[in-house]
């Protein structure tokens, strides 16, 4: 019964064969998967985690496949000539596939962006969550998941806020006319030199930016490690408020002169000063 012929000249006997091997390439490569991520865990990052698990699941079943091909029989050298017409049927049937397949691959290998970045794709700003072959994953801010084509990815401009390990902020803080300068970016910058997270290299600019309509504006730009950037930036602008107020320095607000009645010339109509606070 196994030397039945079942398609040309392959038997019962060699199909089982066949897709027992494939079979147990599948396991194979499951269980080698499982054991590599359980290896590298503490070893390695995440994204070259994933990239070594998923080249070693391909070999793997690529050897299974070609493998169980040769037992029924069929050889390479046709499967190339069948896969080549058959490649070029498909590229023309499904370019987009074909050309997301292929930015996949780039994106591997150049790596612009890996698992667990924060990054700005297409106006689309979130968490790299994986890179597959046809398309990548990010996870908004807002809990999103949104799928991208590889093909989009790769010749987006890309936007990766983790790449570099230090990242700067700044803020412009408005003080009143009346009010010191000096002594408002002295306290600022005794506050900066306080915080640890604030670099020293590259330093931290204070100064008078520009004179405003209502405000003299200070500029105030700090770097700070990238893993503290988004926790020192929250932070920081209501410090350096809380600190000029302690000192009698007020953050300025729009004001505007009011007068009421006609301008005579014994200037006994007095202005109004209203705020638009």
């Amino acid at each position: 019964m196994l030397d039945k012929i079942m398609w040309g000249n392959i038997t019962l006997l060699q199909l089982i064969i066949a897709f027992s091997i494939f079979f147990i390439s599948v396991i194979v490569s499951r269980i080698l998967s499982l054991y590599v991520r359980k290896t590298l865990k503490n070893k390695a990052s995440k994204d070259n985690m994933e990239v070594i698990i998923k080249v070693i699941s391909f070999v793997i079943l690529i050897i299974g496949v070609i493998w169980s091909l040769s037992i029924m029989g069929l050889k390479l050298s046709g499967l190339l000539v069948a896969g080549g017409i058959a490649g070029i049927v498909l590229g023309f049937a499904s370019q987009s596939i074909v050309g997301n397949l292929i930015s996949g691959l780039f994106l591997i290998v150049e790596r612009p962006i890996k698992i667990g970045d924060t990054v700005n794709l297409n106006d689309i700003t979130g968490i790299v969550e994986d890179i597959k072959i046809i398309s990548t994953t990010i996870r908004t801010f807002d809990g999103f998941q949104v799928r991208i084509p590889n093909e989009k990815v790769f010749t987006a401009n890309i936007s990766n806020y983790v790449t570099n390990v230090v990242r700067r902020f700044e803020y412009n803080v408005g003080i009143r006319y009346t009010d010191d300068a000096d002594k408002a970016i002295g306290i600022i910058e005794e506050l900066i030199e306080n915080e640890p997270f604030a670099l020293k290299v590259p330093g931290p600019l204070v100064w008078v930016n520009n004179l405003g309509d209502n405000a003299v504006n200070i500029n105030v730009k700090i770097w700070s490690p990238v893993s503290e950037w988004w926790g020192l930036k929250t932070t920081m602008l209501w410090r350096i408020k809380k600190a000029l107020e302690t000192q009698g320095i007020e953050v300025a607000f729009p004001q505007r002169v009011v007068w009421f009645g006609d301008q005579r010339a014994n200037n006994d109509a007095l202005p109004v000063v209203k705020s638009d606070k």
